[in-house]
């Protein structure tokens, strides 16, 4: 409960005494605190929300212009920002506009749509290759910190993996609503460090705060965990497939989101299957084998599934990807692909976490040898093609292999919202482009008011 939000929601339009009294009851619905006190926080936060309003009247325009946010009057949930499908993918590529406006060079940027961002620098003579990436918890396992804290490492450490790079450490950045009880950060930490072990990689820094401090109630944790990777070779990027590549893929049991589906429909034996570090040994297999400088490509199977990593792979490219499908069924863990059909999900729009790779043919078998003799399932789902989109190849016949707007409904409440693009969807993207061409002219305008100060 975002007690502030709700201030500012109502106190233009309301009476004030109306409001208080609302907050006040919010407050005593979460707070084993007296009536007076609950009622002089509301009165407080009120106070607080009253002065923050003033600011529309200043006379300093540059400052009303730092203080407010450009409005797209588009909701998150509406353009299903987070739902790993075609409305949350246009927003990322609005941030991604929003970091190549800076002018700072990377090699393998957030515009690349990449799992993981790169940078080469040098040490003595020689070029290193840095890539970090950072993942959030599943916002479902707030009531499961270790298994959101373990599947969240896991993702981070993966998409470090899928860049060609060596993980060499980890950070989180962790967050508790101010009636959480503090356990869940130890038990959060502990699924991390059970990665971190079990992969010999270091949980070296991070943050812990809380969500909104006094502002939210409840008891909801939102983390995230970022990590480090090195190599000494160039990425093994999206942008580096090649017409007659063929594309492999390692047996995927989920993390997150197929551990939220088993929690949420009682489908509890599900959760064993994902819990295991064989994407991370499949990667190293790779590492080992010396066959990385002959990959061109790897990827995890998360973001929407295959359908959300296919399209972006086909959009940042500009090739065809073929797949087929009884190929992609064989292997998705049988527990998990069981509990899917049952559940009437899609395997293909949501993340199984395998990992995809993408070879020349000539060592296509050197790299399944390497991987299969770590005890990981690898085979060929698929090939590269110059068509310019992904295909799938079903029953013999081709159709077109499209993200839904949404990833596939695994839970209840998400079959509800549905996952159907919205009728005003363009009308949306305009606002939110609009929003974010505001935001770039309002950073490029404090950054002169800075370098000019």
């Amino acid at each position: 409960m975002d007690i502030e939000g709700f201030t500012r929601k109502y106190i233009k339009d309301e009476d004030e005494n109306h409001v208080k009294e609302r907050l006040r009851d919010k407050i005593l619905e979460y707070k084993k605190i007296n009536p007076e006190k609950a009622d002089a926080m509301a009165q407080a936060v009120i106070d607080e929300v009253k002065s923050t309003l003033k600011i529309e009247e200043h006379e300093d325009k540059f400052l009303q212009d730092l203080i407010k946010y450009p409005r797209a009057q588009v909701n998150m949930g509406e353009i299903g920002v987070g739902s790993r499908g075609e409305g949350d993918f246009f927003v990322h590529q609005k941030i991604a506009d929003i970091v190549s406006s800076t002018k700072t060079n990377a090699l393998i940027s957030p515009s690349a749509q990449d799992d993981g961002g790169v940078v080469k620098t040098n040490v003595g003579s020689e070029d290193v290759y840095i890539t970090t990436a950072v993942d959030g918890i599943h916002s479902r396992l707030s009531e499961y910190p270790f298994l959101g804290g373990f599947h969240v490492a896991r993702a981070t450490l993966r998409d470090v993996c899928v860049m060609g790079a060596y993980p060499i450490a980890m950070l989180s950045d962790l967050h508790l609503a101010d009636d959480g009880d503090v356990g869940k950060l130890f038990d959060f930490t502990a699924g991390v460090c059970a990665v971190s072990e079990l992969l010999n990689v270091p949980l070296v820094a991070g943050s812990t705060l809380r969500v909104g401090g006094d502002m939210v109630l409840g008891d909801r944790l939102v983390s995230a965990v970022g990590s480090v990777g090195v190599s000494p070779y160039p990425p093994t990027a999206r942008k580096r497939a090649e017409v007659g590549d063929v594309i492999l893929m390692t047996e995927g049991s989920g993390g997150g989101t197929i551990t939220t589906t088993a929690l949420y429909h009682g489908m509890f034996d599900v959760v064993w299957e994902t819990m295991d570090i064989n994407f991370i040994k499949a990667s190293e297999a790779i590492f080992n084998s010396g066959l990385i400088m002959d990959v061109h490509a790897m990827t995890d199977v998360t973001n929407g599934g295959l359908r959300g990593d296919a399209h972006e792979i086909s959009r940042t490219t500009g090739l065809g990807l073929k797949f087929y499908e009884d190929k992609i069924r064989d292997l998705i863990n049988p527990q998990v692909l069981n509990m899917l059909e049952t559940l009437n999900i899609d395997p293909l729009g949501v993340s199984v976490d395998s990992l995809m790779i993408i070879t020349p043919e000539n060592i296509a078998e050197k790299v399944k040898k390497s991987i299969s003799d770590v005890g990981v399932t690898i085979s060929q789902i698929g090939e590269v093609d110059d068509r310019g989109k992904s295909r799938l190849i079903k029953d013999g016949k081709e159709t077109e292999l499209v993200p839904l707007f949404r990833e596939a409904a695994y839970t209840k409440i998400k079959k509800i919202v549905g996952d159907t693009q919205p009728h005003d969807f363009q009308l949306m993207k305009q606002k939110t482009e609009q929003a974010a061409q505001e935001a770039i002219k309002k950073k490029e305008n404090m950054v002169k008011m800075i370098l000019n100060k």
